[in-house]
């Protein structure tokens, strides 16, 4: 594993924010139901992303790449061979669904955070109810997973604290030749349900629901091929936004669209409570030298901020509290136990709680700390020792490659000083 080593740094200029993976992976996706040919622009250059295109491409999609653009045109067969998710929750719980459209068995792997983190015996569930075979191999609620269809219009119910398996049925019974409905117990991280009924309704679905429990899916979803530019991801952007106020530099920010649906925008309007002074001028971000305030913030509308938030909670004044976040603890890591063990490590003043965490102000120390093979937190780690006093080094930091490949040269252009390939034993 590569490891990076980061010193307090000073910065200043600009960066173009990376494309976003929840948008190339739905793009990526619907291009393969699509009639014809779709042209995706700017696909994030991610293993996750890789590994949605080798899936579409074992259903029969024809992918042609041309710089960095992409022709696919849509097939969709009984699958080929086994689909390898990777590092992927969409890819895992995504492909599931989609897959329960087919009479016939896929079968879905990935690495070992896939096998025993990322549950998915909730989905399995709501596919049986519509009619599929579908099974965790090993009977534990986990990947590998079997899955064979057709689904049938009808009525499911599952559990909806993970945002990602409500979006995969509604994905799904939007391509059945009749209407379902799908209960939802327990709805959560609902903006990024509104980015999937977003791109669905703009492909021409018909869905409505109340308060995202109880949805109505009209089926019947049809289209063509359709073309689709990235914008960047709000998700990637919370960490130069963050470094700019903890170091209190002057930063813009390049390639976001401030009307995009992306949930991770809410991380903006928080930070403003906070005290951030962080503005629009057209579509560049503007952060400013900021005194911040701790504040008392609900996390789940925008649940991948909160490793980021515990590092800026520990540069507020007074104590910021995160709270309802608890499916924080089914990520790629168990992101509240995983980020307060890491940053105690630096001498911050953090307390875990049940959901959440408590951060106090605090003056971090460089420190060696690890990323658990988590890209949140091996991003937030990398920020925090931007402002903490000496040097830090961040152990495997390679799995920022999933939402962020271009980190280390994107800082080290705006003053960052980094010293990248440092392998460690």
């Amino acid at each position: 594993m590569n490891d990076w080593m980061i010193h307090p740094s000073a910065l200043s200029g600009k960066i173009k924010i990376p494309p976003s993976k929840s948008h190339s992976a739905r793009a990526i996706l619907f291009s393969m139901l699509g009639d014809g040919t779709s042209r995706i622009e700017n696909i994030l250059d991610s293993p996750d992303c890789i590994a949605m295109l080798d899936a579409i491409s074992l259903f029969g999609a024809k992918i042609k790449k041309t710089g960095a653009s992409f022709e696919i045109e849509g097939h969709f067969q009984p699958t080929i061979d086994v689909i390898d998710a990777g590092n992927s929750g969409q890819v895992l719980r995504f492909i599931g669904a989609m897959s329960a459209l087919l009479p016939s068995y896929t079968m879905i792997a990935g690495d070992a955070s896939i096998r025993m983190r990322r549950p998915i015996k909730g989905l399995l569930g709501a596919l049986r109810q519509l009619g599929a075979i579908a099974e965790s191999a090993r009977g534990d609620g986990y990947a590998p997973i079997t899955v064979r269809g057709p689904i049938h219009p009808g009525t499911c119910k599952l559990s909806g604290e993970d945002s990602q398996p409500v979006s995969a049925l509604l994905m799904a019974t939007s391509f059945l030749d009749g209407p379902s409905e799908i209960i939802v117990e327990n709805p959560g991280e609902t903006p990024w349900i509104e980015l999937t009924l977003d791109w669905l309704h703009r492909l021409g679905a018909g869905i409505s629901h109340q308060d995202y429990c109880h949805y109505h899916v009209k089926g019947g979803l049809s289209y063509s091929g359709f073309t689709y530019t990235v914008p960047g991801d709000f998700s990637t952007a919370a960490f130069p936004i963050a470094a700019a106020l903890i170091t209190h530099s002057y930063l813009e920010l390049e390639g976001l669209d401030p009307n995009d649906i992306q949930g991770d925008k809410e991380l903006i309007e928080i930070l403003k409570r906070m005290g951030a002074r962080i503005s629009w001028e057209e579509k560049r971000l503007i952060i400013e030298p900021s005194h911040l305030q701790g504040l008392f913030i609900d996390i789940n509308t925008c649940i991948d901020a909160l490793p980021i938030l515990a590092v800026i909670g520990c540069f507020a004044e007074g104590i910021t509290t995160l709270y309802n976040g608890e499916i924080a603890r089914a990520k790629e890591s168990d992101r509240i136990a995983v980020i307060c063990f890491e940053l105690k490590k630096m001498g911050a003043d953090i307390e875990e709680q049940p959901d959440g965490l408590i951060v106090k102000t605090s003056e971090l120390k460089g420190a060696h700390v690890g990323s658990h093979h988590d890209h949140r937190i091996a991003l937030s780690l990398a920020v925090a020792a931007l402002a903490a006093k000496g040097t830090s080094v961040i152990k495997g930091a390679d799995c920022a490659r999933k939402t962020y490949p271009t980190f280390a040269s994107d800082f080290q252009t705006i003053g960052a000083e980094i010293e990248l390939d440092l392998i460690r034993v």
